[in-house]
């Protein structure tokens, strides 16, 4: 990982949980796929424009999966969490809450990463979180 496209990771505020693999990116991790790189023209769960890379693109992506937007990061025990990020004209980024109030992300081909918090991968690279949402958490 190059520590200099996540100004905001420190060596406290992060853990590496896997190694690097180039077959799924941060979208498909943040909705838990580890078999396909989510990428308009290439795969993605709605139909849309392979050019279509705006935040409100990502955002309907995952509304088609259940997802609805909500105001924060707190802890919700029943539903699962994203946050979307991105820049003035692109969404950038995917990470997922996990049920410690920690947070998740694929940082592009390279490793899977623990974070304390949504906004420790933003900054450079990842623009800003732009929006949290969520959808209940199905039991099997």
């Amino acid at each position: 990982m190059n520590r200099n496209l996540f100004p905001r990771l420190t060596q406290q505020n992060h853990q590496i949980t896997s190694p690097a693999v180039p077959d799924y990116n941060c979208i498909a991790w943040a909705v838990g796929d580890v078999e396909r790189w989510w990428q308009p023209g290439v795969y993605w769960p709605i139909e849309i424009q392979s050019n279509a890379v705006g935040v409100a693109d990502l955002e309907r992506a995952f509304e088609s999966l259940g997802f609805m937007r909500c105001s924060g990061d707190e802890i919700e025990l029943e539903f699962e969490k994203v946050a979307l990020y991105g820049d003035s004209m692109f969404y950038t980024h995917a990470s997922r809450q996990l049920s410690s109030g920690k947070w998740t992300s694929k940082l592009g081909e390279t490793e899977d990463i623990q974070h304390d918090k949504a906004e420790d991968v933003a900054g450079d690279i990842y623009g800003e979180v732009v929006r949290f949402m969520k959808r209940a958490i199905v039991s099997s």
